[in-house]
């Protein structure tokens, strides 16, 4: 029986150098990873250098400035949004953290380096194709046999969703009690294939992002689209764990410790996907 499991993680190198006329995200808070890394991986704190915060539009779109000074990715391009919803989230990002830098804290953030530099060189089709690959192993499809109630806590809460997925891409998707995992149809993969290819690759990001939080291609389709809570979709991509919890108990610190930050990185994907397709600028209310 296979279970997932959310690892700690490890603290991140910080940069020595930084060029001229810019902060590197920030004065070298993101490390260049190595080759194999997927995406940056926020490093250990630091203390607050900045004042200020802010957001300039630019020619390639929306900047964020520390104290006047534009920040930069780690690979030392000028850090640019194409949204100005998604510049103030950031800037938010940013401003909230208090006398230490929390950088592991700031998703949005790490989100953003990982789309402006591209650290794995993947395209749109490749973005798909990494989505995708967690049908074959997805969260909702993998029943257990036993216990009984277990079996009926899976098929009361998995199969509504499936069930949803189902009729909202006219798709086939079936769940197994094998390890092999399920058989999932070609015609469902080139479906959801051909859904995931009217995104840009920001928001492709995002999912992949959201998808990998919560094991689950179904889930993360349910709470793009407003089915599900982020609240709901975690405890979903938890059920297995929350059961054992109820019936053996839970670590005080280390449970909710866990739960917390799924639900924080959870929210932040999915916020960066919605952020990512909206328009480029924020419609101020008049006062």
């Amino acid at each position: 029986m296979w279970r997932s499991c959310l690892r700690l993680r490890d603290g991140g190198r910080r940069l020595l150098n930084r060029p001229r006329g810019g902060l590197i995200a920030s004065e070298g808070l993101w490390p260049s990873p190595p080759a194999p890394a997927r995406a940056y991986a926020p490093p250990a704190e630091r203390k607050r250098f900045y004042q200020n915060v802010g957001i300039t539009q630019g020619e390639g779109g929306f900047e964020i400035n520390l104290d006047h000074r534009k920040l930069r990715t780690p690979q030392a391009k000028l850090f640019t949004v194409p949204s100005e919803a998604l510049a103030v989230a950031v800037a938010t990002e940013w401003d909230s953290q208090q006398d230490t830098i929390k950088p592991y804290t700031m998703h949005l953030t790490t989100l953003c380096n990982t789309c402006l530099d591209n650290p794995t060189q993947r395209d749109q089709d490749q973005l798909i194709r990494a989505a995708l690959k967690f049908l074959d192993t997805d969260t909702v499809c993998y029943r257990v046999e036993e216990p009984q109630t277990l079996v009926e806590l899976q098929r009361n809460e998995w199969d509504p969703v499936i069930g949803w997925a189902e009729r909202r891409y006219g798709v086939e998707i079936s769940s197994s009690t094998s390890i092999l995992g399920p058989s999932i149809p070609a015609r469902t993969r080139e479906v959801l294939g051909s859904h995931l290819a009217s995104y840009n690759t920001w928001v492709l990001q995002g999912i992949e992002f959201v998808v990998t939080q919560l094991k689950s291609m179904v889930l993360t389709l349910g709470l793009i689209d407003l089915y599900l809570t982020v609240e709901r979709a975690v405890l979903l991509s938890r059920l297995e764990e929350e059961y054992q919890i109820r019936k053996w108990g839970s670590i005080e610190w280390a449970h909710d410790y866990e739960l917390r930050e799924l639900r924080a990185r959870t929210a932040a994907g999915a916020l960066f996907v919605h952020l990512c397709s909206e328009s480029s600028t924020v419609k101020h209310k008049r006062l």
